[in-house]
């Protein structure tokens, strides 16, 4: 995210973004190379290098870059590999007909999602309104203390 939040601005130290993203710098080199091999960032040498992304933010689907650091897009394997144990395991057809249908769930959205989707400031306006529209729907305080309402 520190790296689509700084898009064409500057490159960024390993530093820098593990200490944004609080991540132990051995554990975000290993991921960098990945996204360096995948081509989504380059890095850059010298006394100014560091990071930064090779495309804009909103060409980048989470589903890519899931994909490449952690596998398939579902903790329930890959979409073909459960469509076969729908066909040769009858017995748990229905299980594992659901696990399909919360992986193609899951993979719709995070191919709909990208990087400038998750930095945007839209998001934090989602959430706000959400916010709102929950602060709107009951008297939540008076429900953890009955004597609000009286005040």
């Amino acid at each position: 995210m520190t790296l689509g939040r700084r898009y064409g601005t500057e490159t960024v130290k390993i530093r820098d973004i593990a200490f944004d993203s609080d991540l132990p710098e051995k554990f975000l080199e290993l991921i960098l190379l990945e996204l360096k091999n995948a081509r989504i960032v380059e890095s850059v040498r010298g006394a100014k290098g560091g990071y930064r992304l090779r495309r804009a933010p909103e060409e980048i689907k989470l589903s890519e870059i899931i994909r490449l650091v952690d596998g398939p897009l579902a903790p329930f394997g890959d979409a073909d590999q459960l469509r076969g144990l729908i066909i040769t395991d009858p017995d748990h057809r229905a299980l594992y007909s659901v696990f399909l249908e919360v992986r193609d769930a899951a993979a719709k959205i995070l191919e709909s999602t990208t990087v400038a989707d998750i930095i945007g400031d839209s998001s934090k306006s989602r959430k706000r309104s959400g916010a709102k529209k929950r602060a709107k729907k009951g008297p939540l305080l008076s429900i953890i203390h009955p004597d609000t309402k009286s005040k």
